[in-house]
């Protein structure tokens, strides 16, 4: 399924970052109805999902499902030889001492109420000091209770943590900056130091239901998708710790 030349175009690319088909066929240089049709090859292979944008209705993010594409790659080289497996590559430790860190990465959701926040700590975590992890919004709002939560059953604090606006980060330069929502990815400005750019599109918890308890198994989801997404994005860049294989 992945071999054909335009499906692994596809796949590397939102491998990088979540597009809509505009973009894909920008990128790629084929007309719109090749892109389609490999696009809805990939869905009924499990390896590309869809989600309607959040800021235009009439768009429809792509995203890689990048757990699924790695259990087939480890399925295929057992097929081979039972020695071929796929393993964790081993990095050379947590950071330490002052500018150790191995990248600056920016999450932006509209409130930074849960998204993004969530986001920021599970870099943090994750990473064991590797990057700095900050987060903002367009629109701040107060923190979510549930995103404390859903933190905290992951051995997470972002109790203290405090909403801000992105302009706060505006002159900051920073290697990568991650949209987590299609409504800010629209209002994203350019930051200094030509950051790359990569899109998430999550959609927001805390619109789910109408009280905490509703809104709660969302947040949940949110918080999973989030987790893989980050472990990928610091494994990419070489800042997740090794671990046995």
């Amino acid at each position: 399924m992945a071999g054909e030349p335009v499906r692994w175009q596809l796949l590397r690319e939102l491998a990088c970052s979540d597009r809509h088909v505009r973009e894909l066929t920008d990128l790629l240089g084929r007309p719109q109805n090749l892109v389609s049709y490999h696009l809805g090859k990939l869905r009924w292979a499990g390896l590309v999902s869809a989600r309607r944008s959040s800021a235009d209705g009439r768009d429809v993010y792509y995203t890689v499902e990048l757990d699924r594409f790695g259990e087939l790659l480890a399925a295929t080289g057992r097929s081979v030889h039972p020695g071929l497996r796929l393993a964790p590559a081993v990095s050379a430790g947590p950071a330490s001492g002052p500018g150790a860190a191995a990248a600056r990465l920016l999450f932006l959701c509209t409130g930074n109420s849960a998204r993004s926040q969530m986001a920021e700590a599970l870099a943090s975590a994750r990473s064991h000091g590797r990057v700095e992890a900050f987060s903002a919004g367009s629109r701040p709002r107060p923190l979510h209770a549930n995103a404390v939560r859903v933190m905290r059953e992951r051995g997470i604090d972002v109790g203290p943590a405090g909403s801000k606006h992105l302009g706060l980060f505006a002159a900051q330069q920073f290697s990568y900056v991650i949209t987590l929502c299609d409504k800010v990815r629209e209002v994203c400005p350019e930051f200094p130091g030509h950051p790359g750019y990569i899109h998430w599109s999550i959609p927001d918890p805390a619109a789910s239901g109408d009280d905490d308890q509703a809104t709660l198994p969302l947040f949940r989801q949110v918080a999973a998708e989030l987790d893989t997404r980050v472990t990928y994005l610091l494994a990419g860049i070489g800042a997740l710790p090794g671990r046995a294989a």
